[in-house]
């Protein structure tokens, strides 16, 4: 039998059983794509995470490697499954207060700040945003089962990418993010048409007062407590259209319709019309660690 040690973490929070919940196996090697993607769908979180430990050379030259599954497909990048992953790296594999992680879409600087009475706090930086195209307010709107009107007319509907390719869509209100119910069988369709991945909705109102932008991504999976892919592409639309200032850290709330609320502080800076240095951050908390057992 093959012993598989993991880590079980929740990320973008402070608090064991909230934020998003992330599966991190501490030496994968020797694991087949089919196997990775078989426990991924066994652990049945948003993702599940892959460390192929290498020689120390290797690791300080190009990052630890790390692969990414959902329960259905790898993923070239996801945020909680970064600052997770890095946090495991720091906590029990050795590191200092700069993690670098080798994904598929390259290499992933994560820096952490320690805090008393608490776990530190770990920022990535993301690539930079590449804008790839706009989408019709009724197309989103039937996909999202809301009316049109519920989105804003103000501020395009964009698919922004940092690494992972979401449709950032800016709704009016709480009340209107809280009526979405996806439409699994139109997104998908839809979806595949375009250079797109996933949607995020997100608004300027928010249910705590710290936060600053209230955001929900639904996917084939369910609903996503906290999705700092989404996050990096957020805060760069934001910036780029002039809804939050350049290099203003503000916070996203999500998670708050499943009761799994979670807080991603983000940051990015404009420069020449040009978005760049994309930060996403927050904080993960371990609730379990184990072994699975397969032959």
């Amino acid at each position: 039998m093959r012993r598989l040690p993991f880590v079980h973490l929740d990320v973008f929070t402070r608090t064991p059983l909230q934020g998003n919940p992330l599966a991190v196996f501490t030496d994968a090697t020797g694991l087949s794509d089919a196997d990775m993607q078989h426990i991924a769908k066994e652990t049945n979180l948003s993702e599940t995470t892959f460390i192929f430990p290498r020689d120390r050379e290797s690791e300080q030259r190009d990052g630890v490697r790390v692969r990414i599954f959902t329960t259905e497909e790898e993923l070239p990048f996801a945020g909680h499954p970064t600052l997770g992953t890095a946090t495991v790296i720091r906590g029990y594999m050795g590191g200092g207060d700069q993690i670098d992680l080798h994904l598929n879409v390259g290499k992933i600087p994560v820096t952490f700040r320690d805090e008393s009475g608490g776990p530190a706090f770990g920022e990535m930086r993301q690539n930079d945003p590449t804008f790839l195209e706009a989408h019709a307010a009724g197309d989103i709107a039937t996909i999202g089962r809301i009316s049109p009107s519920d989105i804003r007319a103000d501020l395009p509907i964009e698919t922004v990418s940092t690494g992972n390719p979401f449709i950032i869509v800016p709704v009016k209100s709480i009340r209107a993010i809280e009526q979405i119910e996806l439409d699994h069988r139109a997104a998908r369709a839809y979806i595949a048409k375009t250079k797109a991945h996933f949607i995020y909705f997100l608004t300027t109102e928010t249910s705590t007062p710290d936060a600053q932008i209230h955001a929900r991504m639904i996917f084939y999976n369910g609903e996503d407590p906290a999705t700092g892919s989404a996050a990096g592409p957020a805060i760069a639309y934001l910036v780029q259209h002039g809804v939050i200032a350049s290099e203003q850290r503000v916070i996203i709330e999500q998670g708050l319709e499943m009761r799994r609320p979670s807080q991603l502080y983000v940051r990015a800076k404009k420069e020449n019309d040009r978005v760049i240095d994309v930060h996403v951050g927050g904080y993960a908390v371990e609730v379990a660690r184990g072994e699975y057992r397969l032959p």
